[in-house]
Formats: C-alpha cells, structure tokens, sequence
C-alpha cells in the first residue's frame, strides 16, 4: 500500500539539491527544498572563480535549477527543530511541517579561536568571499602599483592547494593588464601538520608539494598560525609580512545541530545508523554525517541518492536498504593543465589528471542537469581571467588616431 510522504530538506547544497531532485520524480513525494542560500553553491569550483574565473561557473540559482522539476524552493535559515510536532522554524518566522526531514547543511568556517583570522583572513567559500578576494588583489595593484610582499594561504587541503596553484598565473595576468613589469610575486601555502593533504598518502602529498614548488610557491609544513593582524601573519615565532592571508584550514559542523540537542560523535559529526538516520524520520547526509567519506562532494551527491530511494521506498511499505560508503576518487587540480589522482590505489598526477578532473565536473553538473546544461556549465566553468569590476583592467583601449 502506497502513502503520500512530505519530504523536507534542509540544505541546498550537492547532497540536499540531488536528494530533492530524485525524490520529485516520485509521485508519491511533495518535496519541499529550504536553504539560506538563494544559489547553489558548486564548491570544487570557488577556487576558479577566486582566481580570474566567472561566478556562473560555481554558481547556479537554486530557483532555476529546480524549476519544473515539482520541488518547493523556500529560501529561509532553519534554526529550530520541534520533534514532537514534526517540524522546523525558520529565523524568517516560517513553520514548516515534515513526514520525513533531511539535513543536509554542510559545515562552518571555524577560526579555532586563532586571534585576528575572522577580521583579517579571506576566505572562497562563497562566491561572495570569493569576489571580495578577488577585489582586494585588484585594490592592492590599483593603490600601491605593486604585489603584495607575500599571498599566504592557510591550509594545506584540497581548497589550499587548488589555490595555490591558481593565485601566481591570475596575479600575473592583473600585473599584466595594469601594465605593471614582471614585479616578483611570492604565494606560500601553510600547514600546521608535516605534509600537505594529511589523510593522502605519502606519495601524492609528495608529488602536490614538488608541483607546487615548480610554480613557485613556497610550502611550509609544520608550520602553526598564531595569530593574524591588518598587516603580517603569525606563525610558529616569526611574522610573515602580508596584507593577503587566505584561509582555508577549518571548518566545523552546521550549528543548527548543537543548537538542536543532535547526539555528537568525539569528531563533532552527528551520530547516524545503518540508514542515515539521526533521530526517527529525521536524517543527516554530506558533511554533518558521522559517515566514512563525509566532508566530499561526490559523497554528498551519493547520500542524497541514497535517501531518496529510501524514501520512495517507504512511500510503497517496502524494507529500506542500509548504507554502503561509496569511496570517493581524489582529483585535485594544481595549477593549469596538471591535477593529482587517487583512485583506490592507483596514485598519479599530471594532464591525465587534469582531463580527469574536467570529466568529474562535467558528471557533476549532470547530477543536477540535462547533458545539454551540464556541458554548457564545464565551458563556463573554464573560462579564464575574469577581472570583475576593476576599472583598470577593464579600460579599452584608446582607438588609433585617424
């Protein structure tokens, strides 16, 4: 016997998008979609968009997205869950009622308490942070006609690297069109444990630090931030000299469910079963989730599948299936044309890589639209040197004298 579910899901990011798309194309479902963010938010992505390439690359209106596809889109931030009445409240003054609630808020920037980061530090977890770092390179060039002395990026993870490995071409290219000389531009990458991507093996650490240094950016390992001020970044006993600190080394779990009273694990995750499930009917998917790959995108993507087919299934009274871990391939870009592979035990790194990650993007995009779209968004995605509203690289230049 079949029975109609109102399936709310909060979180519109990869796992909370995807698992309102799969369970729209069942007639058994209302699908009610909420999230702070009016846009979805293509993470693996920021990083170009931080460093020349455009918005629309990794950023895709939630309400275009879902459009016809029979899901409710409420742009609105769920602060407090009520168990007994089943259903959330929102900061907005909404009351949403739920058959089955889906959490998928994803994580926080998290400062670990280091004094000057959250006035100081940029951050490219949106494509708002993202612009303003942007602006500020431009600025610098613009108000003291130089580079800054040194570009620091705390965090030696995926996002640290892939920016990295970006920041000296794009800077070049704004010295360029500011018509400055070749001036020297120095980029370092901190890591406060002794390697860089620290739950990679050995080999691909490696090989990501000797790619790195071959685009002249410096790496220092075993290298704690103390603190940061307008102007020098403090680490280990000495300062480093610099206006630009980027930081990318933290975040901790959505705040909505310590103010809830979700049951936590020592690692902050909250604790699930054998089904995702937190609490009866409610469950927890992507980066919150106390599961073997929480924290990737291509496992948000899996769990919020997962649970959609769950779900359908109860809509019918069928058995639901436990959940199996999928894990993920590691394709970490550095610099252009030149990423790094981990795919079960198969480590490489160089243009294979890079196609590879190319490929990702486009099964990425296609999680959440057509072929036609998907393949429209990768070229989009790929565009290069997008110099936002800095006059000075935007100037035309003056047509020839007649």
């Amino acid at each position: 016997m079949t029975k109609k579910i109102n399936a709310v899901i909060v979180g519109g990011g990869f796992a909370g998008t995807k698992a309102a798309l799969e369970l729209a194309k069942s007639s058994n479902c209302s699908v009610t979609l909420v999230s702070d963010h009016a846009d979805f938010r293509y993470y693996p992505g920021l990083y170009h968009t931080a460093t020349g390439g455009k918005s629309a690359g990794s950023s895709m209106p939630l309400d275009k997205l879902l459009k016809g596809k029979g899901v409710e889109f409420v742009q609105a931030t769920a602060t407090k869950l009520d168990r007994k009445k089943k259903q959330i409240e929102t900061a907005e003054g909404k009351t949403i009622a739920y058959d089955s609630l889906i959490l998928a808020l994803g994580n926080v920037t998290n400062y670990f308490g280091i004094e000057g980061l959250a006035e100081h530090a940029y951050g490219i977890k949106s494509i708002e942070e993202a612009d303003r770092f942007k602006k500020h390179l431009h600025d610098q060039f613009i108000e003291k006609g130089c580079p800054d002395l040194n570009y620091v990026i705390v965090g030696g993870g995926p996002t640290g690297i892939e920016l990295a490995g970006a920041l000296p071409n794009y800077l070049r290219a704004i010295m360029k069109k500011h018509g400055l000389k070749d001036c020297p531009i120095q980029v370092k990458i901190v890591e406060a444990l002794p390697q860089l991507l620290p739950r990679s093996p050995k080999d691909i650490a490696e090989a990501v630090a000797k790619r790195l240094q071959r685009l002249g950016v410096e790496v220092l390992l075993d290298t704690a931030v103390k603190g940061q001020t307008a102007d020098a970044l403090m680490v280990g006993d000495s300062p480093i000299k610099t206006e630009t600190v980027v930081w990318t080394a933290g975040v901790s779990i959505n705040p909505f469910f310590k103010a809830n009273n979700f049951a936590m694990t020592e690692r902050n995750k909250v604790v699930v079963d054998e089904y995702l499930q937190a609490e009866p009917d409610i469950y927890v998917l992507g980066d919150n989730a106390a599961t073997e790959f929480s924290g990737l995108a291509q496992t948000a993507l899996h769990d919020g599948i997962y649970i959609a087919k769950n779900i359908i299934r109860r809509s019918y009274g069928d058995e639901p299936e436990k959940y199996l871990p999928k894990e993920p391939i590691y394709v970490i870009p550095v610099g252009k044309n030149w990423a790094s592979v981990q795919w079960g035990k198969l480590h490489f790194g160089g243009l294979v890589g890079w196609f590879l990650r190319l490929a990702a993007d486009l099964v990425g995009f296609h999680d959440l639209e057509p072929w036609p779209k998907a393949s429209k968004q990768l070229l989009v995605s790929m565009s290069h040197e997008n110099f936002g509203d800095c006059p000075a690289c935007n100037k035309k230049e003056s047509a020839p004298a007649a």
